[in-house]
């Protein structure tokens, strides 16, 4: 456990669940407090002062993505910068992997059905990811993007960016989501042209918090379809006129954020900033591989990559012939709280998870044992 980290959390030792939702520290909550309030007592300066918090969050995304903030955007959820990728690409064909999270599969369908792209699907290996030499098989001319999760959702798989980056080439677009990644692993980010994620999960800053970086390729390539007044040139003259877009990453803007989840999202990347994602990761993958070893000391089934520099934070397993829904109700009465699929469970431990928590683990799988 990252003691420092963990301090400034009041979560549950036996919550294992932030792959899902990542509960906010005290700060995240003091500082949404602190912007209602603020906004309950409007005077002449109150409005202006609260949209200062999109400026400082926009800065720490882009530092922690390795950019800067003209290429960064503050976005209200993954799926709007998914959205946006898929609306300004080049027509052509997009490889998509099918085993993806729904968020990475309706924009591309939907494009599909404007008649703008076409979606070829990757079908990876159980628990393989999408490799470099599942996407050179899937090469064609046609082909003008890859997205891609950076960590899957299901098995904690990692992409390898960087190699992803050498199979497309330099002239194909990368399009990343990083939502089950960014905050809780080092990975490199500059290799995609669109790296997209959402608040709520690992980087713990709560709901209607995210943004994206875009590479000056993606500038170049995608076009503005969805930019709204407050991505354009010259936004605060109401003149009846179209303004261009502007030429930097504020493009993706659609209309005003809430100031309230800036200030979230500012106080929670903030935390990251000053405790490292490397510090961060390295004690999410110590407690993974603890929580693993303790799955296979009662009989069950890791599904998620044995090796720990391939899997990110994500552990899923399956107690063999036994109803995930009755091994949650046992985990349930130990305190641990994992997420529960039709077909497996899935533990997701942050840097803040004690390490008594493999003993709860062993507590609740131990009557499953044969």
């Amino acid at each position: 456990m990252l003691t420092s980290y963990a301090a400034h959390f009041d979560t549950p030792a036996g919550y294992l669940d932030f792959a899902r939702f990542g509960p906010p520290s005290r700060e995240v909550v003091d500082a949404t407090a602190r912007a209602l309030t603020d906004s309950a007592r409007a005077g002449h300066t109150t409005v202006d002062g609260l949209m200062r918090a999109e400026v400082t969050a926009r800065e720490t995304a882009a530092r922690l993505a390795g950019t800067d903030a003209r290429h960064t955007v503050l976005l209200p959820n993954a799926s709007t910068g998914l959205f946006h990728a898929a609306l300004g690409i080049p027509e052509g064909t997009v490889l998509v992997p099918r085993g993806d999270f729904p968020a990475n599969h309706y924009p591309w369908r939907r494009t599909a059905g404007l008649g703008r792209v076409t979606p070829r699907w990757l079908d990876p290996e159980p628990g393989g990811g999408v490799t470099p030499e599942l996407v050179r098989a899937a090469l064609t001319e046609d082909v003008v993007a890859l997205s891609v999760s950076a960590v899957d959702f299901r098995t904690g798989f990692r992409a390898d960016l960087a190699r992803l980056r050498e199979a497309i080439g330099p002239d194909r677009l990368l399009v990343v989501d990083a939502i089950q990644a960014f905050g809780a692993a080092e990975l490199p980010w500059d290799a995609a042209d669109v790296v997209v994620a959402g608040g709520q999960k690992w980087l713990r800053a709560g709901w209607a918090t995210g943004f994206a970086t875009l590479s000056d390729r993606a500038l170049e390539t995608l076009e503005p379809v969805l930019t709204g007044w407050t991505g354009v040139a010259e936004a605060g003259l109401f003149d009846g006129a179209e303004h261009p877009p502007v030429p930097d990453a504020g493009r993706w803007s659609i209309t005003n954020l809430s100031p309230v989840t800036a200030a979230a999202f500012a106080a929670a990347l903030d935390l990251v900033e000053r405790h490292t994602v490397v510090a961060i990761e390295a004690a999410i993958a110590e407690r993974a591989g603890e929580l693993a070893e303790a799955v296979r000391a009662c009989g069950g089934r890791v599904l998620s990559p044995t090796d720990p520099a391939r899997r990110a934070g994500i552990l899923s397993f399956t107690v063999p012939d036994r109803d995930p829904a009755l091994v949650a109700k046992a985990l349930h009465a130990e305190g641990v709280t994992p997420t529960v699929r039709a077909d497996s469970l899935r533990f997701s431990p942050h840097a803040s998870t004690p390490p008594e928590v493999s003993d709860r683990v062993t507590a609740a799988l131990s009557a499953f044992r044969d």
